[in-house]
Parts: C-alpha cells; structure tokens; sequence
C-alpha cells in the first residue's frame, strides 16, 4: 500500500523533478544561454510523460526566470548571471558597470541640442522655447548590443555638454564639474513593442519586446532636469529592489 502511495507520489510531483534537473543544466552551462532546449514533443519522449507535465515544468522554469518562450521557435535559454539593475536606487551606468564583470562598451549614437517636440515639453514640464540636448547611446555587452538609453536634458540647467562627456558620465560630469546635486527619480517601467529604433540600434535577438524604464530626474531643489528611456533587451536583465513591510 505505501509502495502504491509513494509510485502516485512520485508521478505527481515528476514536473518538480524534470524542472530541477532542467534548471540545474542551466546553471552548469549543459544548456547555453541564447540555446533553445528541446520540444515539448522530444522532453516527453525523453521523461517518458506527458506534454502536460513538460509544460508544467516549462511554465516553472519561465517564472523562476530560465527561459523565454518565443512564439513559433520553442524555449530559449536566459543568462542567469545578467546583471542586476536596482529599481528604487539612483545611479549611473558607469557606476554600475564599475561593478560588472564582462567586456561593456558604451556608443554615443546620437547627440544633438533639439527644441523639444510636445511629448518632450510634456514630459519635462518645459516650454517650446527651451533647448534640450538630446543623447542616444547604446551599450554593449559582450559584444552584443542590449540596452538603448535616450537621453533628454534641459540645457538650462547642464549648460555644457559634448559628445565625449556622454560617452563617459553624464552624471560624474553634472556632479564634479557643475557641481550640482542629483536628488531624487520617479521611475515608471513597462514592457513595449520593439519600435524601429529598437531594431536599428540593439541586437534583439527574435525578441518583439524590450523592458522600458522611465526615469524623471530631479536636482536637490526640486528641479526636473532630465528625462530618460533606458530601454533593455528582455532576456540579459533583471530589476532588483529590496522592500520590507512595516507593520501597523
């Protein structure tokens, strides 16, 4: 009677299993990452299951962040080591890639003094009149190409800026050499269909959608200065925060 209790066990909990040893592939690199794992058809033949159970393990393994399933090509492996980008902290890309390993690069793709269109005027509470510079850089990692950040910043208050500044810090440049202080951002993240721009200046790789975070910077006096679009390639990062409840 317990054999019988133990074999029903077993075959209930078989999705944990093929998940585990699905996961533990990834981690000691039998699957790369940008690899796709094998059918839903070919799993089942090699677990000897059903497709329902291979499901259930793929559905784990896309929630725990493994893979990515792409419409009419199957599962794709993620790169568990991505790097980490802080959601509520305020720091540049040069202070994160400081911390990265890897070869990084950034490309100054555009730079520019633009009068700003209605969205731009809108989103940096700013006149028609006023002067913005307009940066888009890419960066690469790894030879790959997988986050565009654009850039807009209100020339009144960064006066002096050049393209050799941009392909270095904006911020270590705003902070040490204006002296100003950066305070404060409200972030907004949203995931977005990949536009033109998208595919002309990042290697996407199949992906249709990219990780958009907005960011409204703001100066110690409360002064909006800077609006950005840090837009990312789905599969090489994730957004970690740190949040404790506090009880009432």
């Amino acid at each position: 009677m317990n054999d019988i209790v133990q074999v029903r066990q077993v075959k209930k909990n078989k999705y944990k299993y093929i998940y585990e040893e699905l996961a533990d592939k990834m981690k000691d690199g039998t699957f790369q990452p940008g690899e796709l794992i094998p059918s839903e058809n070919e799993l089942a033949q090699q677990y000897e299951t059903s497709r329902e159970t291979i499901r259930k393990a793929l559905t784990l393994l896309s929630q725990n962040g493994y893979i990515q399933k792409l419409r009419g090509k199957g599962s794709v492996v993620l790169d568990t080591n991505r790097a980490s980008f802080p959601i509520s902290g305020l720091v540049s890309f040069k202070e994160l890639a400081d911390q990265m390993k890897g070869s990084i690069k950034t490309e100054v793709e555009e730079f520019n003094l633009i009068k700003p269109p209605p969205f731009l005027q809108h989103q940096l509470q700013c006149s028609a009149k006023d002067d913005v510079w307009k940066v888009i850089r890419t960066r690469t990692f790894d030879e790959e190409r997988v986050i565009l950040d654009k850039d807009f910043l209100l020339k009144k208050y960064i006066p002096d800026l050049t393209e050799e500044i941009c392909g270095q810090s904006i911020y270590a440049h705003i902070e040490h050499d204006l002296g100003l202080t950066i305070s404060f951002a409200k972030k907004e993240i949203v995931v977005e269909t990949c536009t033109e721009e998208d595919k002309r200046y990042l290697d996407l790789n199949g992906f249709l959608h990219v990780v958009v975070v907005k960011n409204y910077v703001y100066l110690d006096d409360a002064s909006l200065f800077q609006y950005t679009e840090s837009r990312h390639r789905l599969d090489k990062f994730r957004f970690v925060d740190f949040a404790r409840r506090h009880m009432k």
